[in-house]
């Protein structure tokens, strides 16, 4: 049997949080951060209209493997919006469909925003991703074909009115996954009786990731060789924050790499609870192991586990 060809790049593994600039798609985001960090492995976990900007972690290497876990985690938004103006995609890179005079006071906003919390059915705009036969919606949309948009449940956990200058009003929203911000102003500017589109859309959190630890594209470049640009990786397990924590000894480590499972000393009951696995290395640091599944056996078994070729430390670093 024929070797399997080895991968190109550095088996480095991590998490940028890279600030993904305006006009950028966040696959052409990806692909630059991995040419920068030459590595062999790179997703993302989540994207990013080009016309926001913002919070896009960049995973490398082991990280791809656990990147689902922020694409379920609630996201939040600075959002600018310009009332008096709705286009076809609700955005600015839309035509104008309706327009109406404005005479809104921020107690007006104000008194409207509670009606938007909590959770609720949306339908996604004509001009989404998601797919349809296949396709991204805004396929269809462009060739002025109508297809069918499922509606889906999403949940806003919070909206902040920020300003309100003129028509331009600007909010801080925190929502769950799956939610189009655009949808939502575009249904905020309906209530209002006056229509909006978003002008401006920044992400400014995902899970509980810092956002004042973002770096530009610009400043990755700008970084004098690998050293540099590796520490400001973020560890493998700042996608799993959300995730209980069990300790585990360098014995239980091994079983769990060579997929066994391993006792629950933990307070989880529940069959299919996960759990993040970390191991104390010799340098006095936990290491981050895997994420385990508890069965019925009340026993975690290993779910998605690290490749120790490609970590920075070995078992015998373990104790």
């Amino acid at each position: 049997m024929a070797k399997a060809k080895p991968r190109k790049g550095r088996p480095v593994s991590g998490v940028v949080l890279l600030d993904k600039a305006k006009g950028m798609s966040s696959n052409h985001a990806l692909q630059r951060v991995k040419r920068l960090y030459n590595a062999q492995k790179a997703g993302h976990t989540g994207a990013l209209d080009p016309l926001a900007t913002g919070l896009l972690p960049v995973c490398l290497g082991e990280a791809t493997k656990f990147s689902q876990y922020l694409l379920d985690a609630d996201k939040a938004y600075r959002v600018q919006a310009q009332l008096g103006v709705r286009t076809s995609t609700s955005d600015a890179e839309g035509e104008v469909v309706e327009t109406h005079p404005v005479a809104v006071t921020a107690d007006d906003v104000n008194a409207i925003l509670p009606g938007f919390i909590g959770e609720q059915e949306q339908t996604p705009s004509i001009y989404s991703a998601l797919k349809y036969e296949g396709r991204p919606l805004y396929y269809y949309a462009r060739k002025g074909i109508e297809v069918p948009r499922k509606t889906r449940s999403i949940t806003i956990h919070k909206i902040d009115f920020i300003g309100l200058q003129g028509d331009l009003l600007e909010l801080q929203v925190s929502c769950s996954k799956g939610t189009y911000i655009r949808t939502l102003i575009d249904d905020l500017g309906q209530r209002l009786g006056c229509c909006a589109h978003v002008t401006l859309l920044h992400r400014n959190g995902v899970a509980d990731l810092d956002a004042n630890e973002m770096v530009t594209v610009e400043q990755l470049e700008s970084l004098d060789g690998e050293a540099q640009l590796d520490a400001l990786l973020k560890p493998v397990d700042c996608l799993l924050s959300a995730l209980p924590q069990q300790s585990i000894t360098q014995a239980q480590a091994r079983d769990l790499l060579h997929g066994q499972p391993v006792a629950n000393n933990t307070e989880l009951t529940s069959e299919g609870e996960e759990c993040r696995m970390v191991a104390k290395h010799s340098s006095g640091k936990d290491a981050f192991i895997g994420v385990g599944a508890l069965r019925k056996d009340n026993q975690f078994w290993p779910k998605r586990v690290l490749a120790l070729d490609f970590c920075d430390f070995t078992l015998a670093d373990l104790v």
